[in-house]
């Protein structure tokens, strides 16, 4: 089970990255309006990061939890902001999900 509240830890952390973008990109109340949902969403995702933490190994969920989050940004970069994407990028976003992968079949 906690192993599921990491997963979802870890798409918090993509949703406050996109608030932020968000944010950025928005002007006035607009952008005050991402900014809170921003903070309310690291609220969430680190108390679940904490949550997840009790029975994982902090090592291995820390690594978990930003490498969700750092992969599932790096995608909505791609896909809703128009970020570049090259072969390089692709290697690199594979090898970080086979780590993860990785660091769920030894952590148990």
């Amino acid at each position: 089970m906690n192993w599921i509240i990491l997963v979802l830890a870890g798409l918090l952390e993509t949703a406050f990255t996109f608030c932020l973008g968000k944010a950025q990109a928005a002007n006035g109340s607009t952008a005050y309006s991402w900014y809170t949902a921003l903070v309310i969403a690291m609220a969430f995702s680190l108390g679940l990061l904490m949550k997840a933490a009790q029975t994982i190994p902090i090592g291995t969920a820390y690594t978990v939890w930003t490498g969700i989050g750092t992969v599932c940004t790096v995608l909505v970069g791609i896909f809703v902001f128009k970020d570049p994407v090259n072969t390089w990028r692709i290697v690199f976003i594979t090898l970080l999900i086979g780590s993860i992968i990785g660091l769920k079949v030894v952590g148990e």
